[in-house]
């Protein structure tokens, strides 16, 4: 009997923008392949937590997801605080970076990059 897998719905979105924009990184970062997107949280900044996002490898504790052609690798403890949450890329003259939307956050810092939940 042949084992179906259902592959979970990734608890992140990315922006058309943001998706253009980790593509150019993939490929002029020279991006090894086997490695995806690292979405995460970890302990510190001005609200108490901060965002992870880089490109790596993936561990035995992460979940991988497909989300509109990015793979996306998380740990599955990390998916409380970032369920939801849009990953968007501004390209403006006062803004110009990832910005997170996050509906769990209880508060954001004026950086950006720190919340608390």
């Amino acid at each position: 009997m042949e084992e179906t897998f259902i592959k979970k719905e990734a608890p992140i979105k990315l922006t058309e923008s943001a998706i253009k924009q980790l593509s150019r990184l993939f490929d002029e970062k020279q991006v090894p392949e086997g490695h995806g997107l690292r979405v995460g949280i970890k302990g510190g900044g001005c609200s108490g937590f901060s965002y992870v996002l880089g490109f790596d490898e993936k561990t035995e504790k992460d979940q991988e997801y497909d989300v509109n052609g990015i793979t996306v690798y998380m740990e599955p403890s990390h998916g409380l605080y970032l369920v939801g949450i849009e990953i968007d890329w501004l390209d403006g003259l006062e803004n110009r970076g990832f910005i997170f939307n996050n509906p769990n956050a209880k508060d954001t810092c004026g950086c950006g990059t720190s919340f608390s939940a």
